[in-house]
C-alpha cells in the first residue's frame, strides 16, 4: 500500500518495479477504493497517510519494518540493504517519521494518483481513481 498522489513514494514504486523483475511484489494506491478498505482496516488515514503498509505471510507491517520486508524481496545487491534494520529502531524510525511528515515539501504531490504503466500494470491490485 503506498500513497498514490507522493511522488516520493511513487518513485519507490517505480524503482522497485523496476528491480523486481519477477513481480513478486504488488502494489495498491491507498487512495483506491480497495486501498482505503485496507488502511482503514489496519488503522491508517488514507488520506493523510503517515506510512505505508506491507502484507507479509500474513503480517501487516509498516515504516522500516515494510522496508525491510520488501527489501528481502529483490534481487542483490538491493536487499542487502535490509540489514539497515540494525541500526537501532528509535534512529531509523525517527528518520522514517521525519521523511514521512516532509515527502511533499521534500518531492512535491501529485494531482491524481499514480497511473502505472501498461507494462507493470498487471502488478497493482487496483488502478486508483484521482486524488479527492
Amino acid at each position: 500500500m503506498f500513497d498514490g498522489v507522493c511522488n516520493l513514494c511513487s518513485g519507490y514504486v517505480r524503482f522497485v518495479t523496476a528491480v523486481d523483475r519477477q513481480g513478486l511484489i504488488r502494489f495498491a494506491a491507498m487512495q483506491s477504493p480497495f486501498g482505503r478498505l485496507l488502511c482503514e482496516a489496519n488503522g491508517v488515514d488514507p488520506f493523510d497517510p503517515a506510512t505505508f503498509l506491507f502484507f507479509d505471510k500474513g503480517r501487516v507491517l509498516e515504516g522500516t519494518d515494510a522496508i525491510a520486508a520488501m527489501l528481502t524481496r529483490l534481487p542483490r545487491p538491493w536487499r542487502w540493504l535490509r540489514f539497515l534494520v540494525v541500526i537501532p529502531r528509535p534512529l531509523r524510525d525517527g528518520v522514517y517519521r521525519w521523511t514521512a511528515r516532509h515527502r511533499y515539501r521534500l518531492l512535491g504531490k501529485r494531482q491524481t494518483c499514480m497511473i502505472p504503466p501498461p507494462a507493470t500494470r498487471a502488478r497493482f491490485l487496483e488502478v486508483a481513481p484521482p486524488a479527492e
